[in-house]
C-alpha cells in the first residue's frame, strides 16, 4: 500500500490545460531533523530493517562507530512476525549491540515511519502486539545517555535491507557454523594473477616493434617469417617508444609485456 501512495496522489491530481503546479512544501518538514544528536558530531549510528517474505523472516542491523567502523548483525526469526514486529526486532537487536559496545550517544535510523514515530512518541501504539516492543525500546533507550530516532527513505537503508533479506532466505543452518561475511576490494580482473613472467626474455611484440622502428628483421628470419612480420606490423602503430595495436573500429590498444600485464 505504501508503494501505491504516489500513484494515488497522481490519480487524484490529473493534469488539465489550466493545471498549476502543486505547492508540496511543508513548513515543518525539517522538524524531524532537529534533535539532540547531529550527524556532524562524533555519535554512533545504527541502521535497522526487517524482512518478511514467503521463505521466512529475517532482521538486520548495522552499528557504525564515529570512525566509520561497521558492525553488522543479522538473524533469522523462527516465530511468527508481521512487518512491524520484524522491524521492532531488528531495532532491538541493534540497540543491544550499541549497549554491548558501551555507546553513550546513538542515532537510530530506519525506513519504517510507523516504528520511528512510535519510538519518538509522536504516534500512539494501539496494536497489542506492538505495545511490548515499544515499551522494551523505551527501557533500552534509558541505558543510553542520548538517543535519537530518525526516519530515512528505503533507498538509504539498502545495506541492512540486504542483510535482512539474506537471513530470511537462508535455510536454518542448525548446528552448522557460518563464518562472518568479509567484503574484499578487488582492483584488478580475476585473470590478471594468472599471467606468468619469464625473466630476461623479449616481449611478444619485440620483432614487430623493431621492424616499425628500424625496418630490420631477426638475423635468422626466413623469407616467410619476414613476410609474416610485415603483415602483422601493418596492424600496429608506433608512437615514440610505445607500440599500439589497431582494432577493427580504429581504436588503439597499448601493447604491454608480461610483467606489466
Amino acid at each position: 500500500m505504501k508503494a501505491h501512495a504516489l500513484a494515488y496522489h497522481l490519480a487524484e491530481n490529473p493534469v488539465h490545460d489550466e493545471y498549476q503546479r502543486l505547492n508540496t512544501y511543508f513548513p515543518d518538514e525539517e522538524v524531524n531533523l532537529v534533535g539532540a544528536i547531529s550527524e556532524d558530531i562524533d555519535a554512533w549510528k545504527m541502521f535497522f530493517d526487517g524482512e518478511v517474505n514467503a521463505k521466512g523472516v529475517g532482521i538486520g542491523a548495522i552499528l557504525i562507530s564515529p570512525t566509520y567502523h561497521h558492525y553488522p548483525a543479522t538473524a533469522r526469526l523462527r516465530f511468527f512476525c508481521t512487518n512491524n514486529t520484524a522491524e521492532y526486532e531488528a531495532c532491538i537487536m541493534g540497540m543491544n549491540m550499541a549497549i554491548d559496545h558501551d555507546v553513550d550517544e546513538l542515532l537510530i535510523m530506519g525506513d519504517s515511519d510507523l516504528i520511528i514515530r512510535q519510538a519518538q512518541g509522536e504516534c500512539e501504539t494501539q496494536d497489542v502486539k506492538l505495545i511490548p516492543y515499544r515499551q522494551h525500546v523505551e527501557e533500552l533507550g534509558k541505558q543510553l545517555k542520548s538517543i535519537e530516532f530518525r526516519y530515512i527513505p528505503r533507498c538509504h537503508n539498502e545495506l541492512v535491507d540486504a542483510l535482512a533479506t539474506l537471513a530470511s532466505m537462508l535455510p536454518y543452518p542448525g548446528n552448522a557454523h557460518i563464518d562472518p561475511l568479509e567484503i574484499q576490494i578487488r582492483e584488478r580482473h580475476g585473470y590478471c594473477n594468472t599471467v606468468e613472467t619469464t625473466p630476461n626474455t623479449q616481449p611478444w611484440y619485440h620483432d614487430i616493434k623493431r621492424f616499425l622502428k628500424t625496418q630490420e628483421y631477426p638475423e635468422q628470419a626466413s623469407g616467410d617469417q619476414k613476410r609474416t612480420i610485415r603483415r602483422h606490423a601493418s596492424g600496429f602503430f608506433l608512437s615514440g617508444d610505445v607500440l599500439y595495436k589497431r582494432t577493427l573500429d580504429l581504436n588503439l590498444l597499448r601493447c604491454v609485456d608480461a610483467e606489466e600485464a
